[in-house]
């Protein structure tokens, strides 16, 4: 058995992405705009455009450095709840996940480590 679970590429890509949208969905109350995803060995990538928290949005320019921080603290939740989702869901060993977003594209990229 492989570490996707014998599971093919297509399938494989089609599951992440409909559970990465979930995730988005129940954290933010929207789906994630584009969405590709990618699988290289042990690593699956995800490439997504995403709808930045309306809130935060508004109180970027006044103060940055707390919009950063909750920034921050919405990839930390919504990397662990995709990762248990993950694990749930397509029984795959998930080692880390390394996200990040830039607030002025609304692009975001994660890296999900796959392990035996």
């Amino acid at each position: 058995m492989n570490i996707y679970n014998n599971m093919d590429e297509k399938t494989l890509r089609k599951e992440v992405a409909q559970i990465y949208n979930k995730v988005n969905q129940e954290m933010y109350k929207v789906g994630v705009r584009k969405l590709k995803i990618e699988v290289l060995q042990d690593k699956i990538l995800v490439f997504g455009e995403h709808q930045r928290v309306p809130a935060l949005e508004a109180i970027h320019e006044k103060y940055p450095e707390l919009t950063l921080t909750v920034d921050t603290t919405l990839i930390k939740e919504f990397k662990e709840r995709l990762k248990k989702e993950l694990e749930k869901q397509l029984s795959i060993n998930v080692k880390t996940i390394l996200k990040d977003f830039d607030p002025v594209t609304e692009e975001a990229a994660a890296i999900i480590y796959v392990t035996t």
